[in-house]
């Protein structure tokens, strides 16, 4: 090449014997590079054959893990599965054709919702927002039918994919097949249903011969009597009460574990609770030959507010329990005030007793529901196992805490705090309210069939000198109705030939709206929770449960007498 460029220059030969030199160092420079070019074409297929290899061995390794990620993918028992944009299935896993019955060849490109005609429209808006522009996963629950008919449960669980510039582009996910667990639920939803159903029957065939035996201690109480039957007729009262705690308990074991139980606070007076309990545990200590003091710190207001009914509970617990256990010795009851501030006082109540104890190792154990401390302790002396638990789930919601000190063969020491607002409420006040014996005017149509139910109502009414009728169904509340005016309607919803809901329901449509507005309040042996809604539906006014509280009627009556005569 360097003789052609210097014969085409046309340099004469004294011209090219005089540049020798620079024609061999510029010669030798082309050889050079030639060797260089050679060097390098040397090295690059070298390097080639070496990215050939490397990339054929990438594919391959590339194939290999596909392989062995279908391997893994095609195995998992539930369907994996990627989705575009707007929810067409661009990856579906063999698991998918078993699951479902259809075919992946057939179902790629498809929209889910050709699919899943179990899923609602509000699960398919989830959907499409994760598709679109969630960041947060999404799964949801929905019933498919399979091409043979056959339906299964399906939980659906997704997450969203997002492309390079970060939008959201699809979303990859997995189908489970839940059926066993989904029909297992409904089995457990349905025993539960079977299990309410029953505990609201015991409810209702227990609650209305105890409605009679308060009430008729009540009514008692009311009468004269001799100063010597005093204490026998408070033990009867309280006993009574003290066994409607019990079947509350029993009944309401799932409020407490789930926490639906509420305070109930008012004005009660607390030297007479106490002085009652006193009273209520009295004649079980002298039977079984031990000591019952009650020790009171004279500095406690006698005048409080608090949920009287669940210290009450606490309390009848934890005394039966002392005296349950104790053979020799006694229980001290001790009532100390902690603090007091201007309108609060903090007071302890300490249960002593000499009785088994209970060894370390059993402590927190016990306060378990249905849990003793030895596998005889309920051969030995029966119970439950349900009243500690009970008790630490009625303080817990009181903001208490109940505490031990117990060793085996030494006895145990039960105690906890609660704050209580003062009253302001005189203890002649109180006195004066529970009383029940003030007469009220008005007009009350009783709706009872239960022939005992029944005396206890009309003894009670007629030492209030309220003017009364009786209809032992709801046609017959109808039929008396037509016919004579009345202030208010007591209706038990339990009746034959008309039940109460229906009753009233006719009554609420009645043209006369002198007659359709009347007060019309509920009386069951259902728990509140068990009718609330229903009353509430068929415009019912308030509600009482028996057995109910005497001083509750007595204010129920007075409350709407008032009102008739205002309205008048």
């Amino acid at each position: 090449m360097l003789r052609r460029q210097i014969r085409n220059a046309g340099f004469t030969d004294a011209e090219l014997e005089k540049f020798q030199g620079f024609f061999n160092v510029v010669n030798q420079a082309y050889e050079d590079f030639d060797e260089d070019i050679k060097h390098v074409e040397n090295i690059l297929e070298k390097s080639s054959n070496e990215l050939y290899k490397a990339n054929k061995a990438l594919k391959s390794e590339i194939v290999n893990v596909e392989s062995k990620l279908n391997t893994i993918v095609n195995n998992i028992e539930g369907v994996i599965f990627k989705t575009d944009f707007n929810g067409d299935f661009k990856y579906l896993n063999h698991a998918f054709e078993e699951m479902f019955g259809l075919s992946i060849k057939d179902s790629l490109n498809k929209n889910y919702k050709d699919f899943f005609k179990g899923i609602n429209k509000y699960q398919e808006q989830k959907i499409t927002k994760v598709l679109h522009e969630s960041k947060h996963d999404f799964n949801t629950i929905f019933e498919f039918v399979k091409p043979t008919g056959e339906k299964i449960w399906v939980e659906l669980r997704l997450v969203p994919t997002y492309c390079i510039q970060g939008m959201a582009d699809g979303a990859i996910g997995t189908l489970m097949d839940i059926t066993k667990l989904k029909e297992t639920e409904i089995e457990l939803k349905q025993a539960n249903k079977t299990k309410d159903e029953f505990l609201s029957t015991m409810s209702h065939e227990i609650r209305t011969p105890l409605n009679a035996v308060i009430g008729m201690s009540d009514i008692l109480l009311m009468e004269d009597f001799l100063p010597s039957q005093l204490e026998n007729l408070e033990v009867l009262k309280y006993s009574s009460e003290h066994l409607l705690g019990l079947i509350n308990d029993l009944l309401n074991l799932n409020k407490y574990k789930s926490e639906e139980i509420e305070i109930k606070e008012k004005d009660f007076n607390f030297i007479e609770l106490i002085q009652n309990i006193k009273h209520h545990f009295k004649q079980t200590t002298l039977s079984k030959n031990l000591s019952f003091n009650v020790e009171i710190e004279s500095a406690i207001p006698v005048m409080l507010i608090g949920d009287q009914l669940k210290l009450s509970q606490v309390l009848k617990n934890l005394l039966s329990n002392a005296i349950k256990f104790t053979h020799k010795g006694g229980i001290v009851f001790r009532i100390e005030k902690v603090k007091s501030l201007n309108d609060t006082t903090v007071v302890r109540f300490n249960i002593i007793d000499t009785g088994i104890g209970v060894s370390y190792d059993k402590q927190k154990d016990i306060f378990k529901s249905f849990v003793q401390a030895n596998e005889n302790t309920t051969a030995l002396y029966g119970g439950s196992g349900l009243g500690l638990y009970i008790s630490k789930q009625l303080l817990k919601i009181q903001n208490s805490e109940l505490q031990l000190e117990s060793k085996i063969g030494a006895g145990s020491k039960f105690w906890f705090e609660i704050e209580f607002r003062h009253s302001k409420m005189l203890t002649t006040e109180i006195a004066h309210s529970s009383a029940k014996t003030q007469p009220i005017n008005l007009r009350v149509l009783l709706a009872e069939d239960n022939t005992i139910n029944i005396l206890v109502m009309t003894k009670l009414l007629r030492r209030w000198k309220v003017e009364y009728e009786i209809a032992k169904n709801g046609q017959e509340v109808l039929d008396i109705y037509a016919k004579k005016d009345f202030d208010i309607i007591l209706m038990d919803l339990q009746m034959p030939v008309l039940d109460g809901y229906d009753t009233a329901k006719i009554i609420r449509k009645m043209d006369d709206t002198s007659k359709s507005t009347i007060p019309i309040v509920p009386l069951t042996a259902f728990s509140e929770v068990e009718v609330r809604e229903k009353t509430e539906r068929y415009k019912m006014n308030g509600y009482l449960s028996k057995p109910f509280d005497v001083n509750e009627l007595h204010e129920l009556l007075k409350f709407y007498s008032h009102k008739s005569q205002y309205a008048i």
